[in-house]
């Protein structure tokens, strides 16, 4: 299967996230309890924001396993370094399903979706 997943948790309106999220590292889940604790749309802004690191982090991972540069993944995608930078940026939240196949494609890898129940599993009209 794929080694890039997009996770949607977020629909039109309305923020879902499934529960509390637990970390093995206790300091990391007192700074989360603290700082996140129960506020919803704080959650749900970690999570954007994890998502994005974790698309960052793979595409990182996979141009590393075969041993492209981000000049020759560029050129091969037919674009420059600077955009292959940025899409390995863990702050940017510009991944578009469009560059995320191309990339996935050149890499020997196919993009995966998985849309998950909302919270309170209610679908909006």
């Amino acid at each position: 299967m794929s080694d890039i997943q997009v996770v949607i948790f977020k629909e039109a309106g309305q923020v879902a996230v499934a529960k509390k999220r637990e970390f093995r590292s206790k300091a990391l889940q007192f700074v989360y309890d603290r700082y996140v604790g129960e506020d919803s749309e704080l959650a749900a802004a970690f999570e954007e924001e994890l998502s994005s690191a974790n698309i960052a982090s793979q595409i990182y991972n996979l141009r590393k396993q075969a041993g492209l540069s981000q000049r020759q993944l560029a050129a091969k995608l037919g674009t420059t370094a600077s955009v292959i930078c940025r899409l390995e940026d863990s702050d940017y939240e510009g991944h578009s399903l469009f560059m995320l196949r191309r990339i996935a494609a050149i890499l020997g890898r196919q993009v995966k979706i998985v849309l998950v129940p909302a919270k309170g599993g209610r679908a909006t009209a």
